[in-house]
Order: C-alpha cells, then structure tokens, then sequence
C-alpha cells in the first residue's frame, strides 16, 4: 500500500523510504503510533534500536 498521500504523522520523522508506512516524498510516518525495540541486551547506541511497525514496501 502506498501511503504517499496518506495523512502524515508531524511527530513521527522517518527517513526509512523502503517502509510501507512512509509518506513518500514526506520524511513522515503515516502511522498514528509506532513500536520501537532493540536487538541487544544491553543498547548503547541508536543503531541498536529498530522499529517493530516497519513493513516492507
């Protein structure tokens, strides 16, 4: 589904455009809430944290 069109979410910034759920030419999320996790036991930088709601396009 392409979400281009869809309302943009203004408090969730994404830069991730092989997401479903991003705004197309908007770095915006179209979801309304997201889930974010991690995939370490103990995070200590953000590339240790991951977004559960991504859907590839």
């Amino acid at each position: 589904m392409d979400h281009s069109n869809s309302k943009m979410n203004k408090a969730i910034e994404c830069h991730v455009t092989q997401c479903d759920h991003h705004c197309g030419t908007q770095d915006y999320c179209s979801l309304d809430r997201v889930c974010i996790g991690t995939h370490e036991a103990d995070p200590t930088v953000d590339q240790c944290t991951d977004c559960r709601s991504f859907v590839r396009k």
